[in-house]
């Protein structure tokens, strides 16, 4: 199998091997007040950032450089990067953490990289200068482009289904807080 398929393969089957995570998590997890307390607030500031960035995003229209994409070029994947922290700290099993490190460390640098490609493709003339200036995925502390004056917009929110995580979330979290009470 070449790399190009392997690539392909990985990007393909993203979705289906996080969302078994998701459900190993569960099976798994032995939460408690703490981790549900803390893991439930980590959770709030990956969605925020999602938020954030699915509310300035007009994908394959018009190259995003303002919000969260000011300080780095991928603020989705940051966003779920600190989701699944706090799936980790919400379940407290150290098979949760290794797995979330394997799929992590396995399934992200395929998926940024296809996007970047993308990107290229769609954006020949702005995307060079925004790689330039923007890191790729942890953000710089300043904004690396000017403010300018696109704005969020609930609409671009909707438009990206990002209400979609936000309910995957509540279900994963309310799933959490039965298990803790029922085993």
């Amino acid at each position: 199998m070449g790399k190009k398929k392997i690539i392909a393969l990985i990007y393909r089957w993203r979705v289906r091997v996080g969302s078994f995570g998701l459900l190993l998590a569960l099976i798994l997890a032995k939460p408690s007040w703490l981790s549900l307390g803390v893991g439930l607030s980590v959770c709030g500031l990956g969605l925020g950032l999602r938020t954030w960035a699915c509310g300035h995003l007009e994908k394959d229209k018009a190259l995003t450089i303002s919000g969260p994409y000011r300080f780095t070029r991928n603020p989705l994947y940051l966003g779920n990067l600190i989701i699944g922290l706090s799936v980790v700290i919400g379940a407290r099993s150290v098979i949760v953490l290794f797995y979330f490190l394997f799929y992590f460390l396995l399934f992200y640098p395929v998926i940024i990289s296809v996007e970047k490609q993308k990107m290229q493709q769609i954006f020949p003339h702005e995307y060079p200068e925004f790689e330039n200036q923007v890191p790729l995925f942890f953000p710089s502390l300043k904004p690396s482009l000017p403010r300018n004056n696109r704005r969020f917009q609930w609409s671009l929110y909707q438009k990206n289904k990002e209400i979609r995580a936000l309910w995957a979330a509540l279900l994963f979290w309310s799933l959490l807080t039965i298990k803790m009470f029922i085993f």
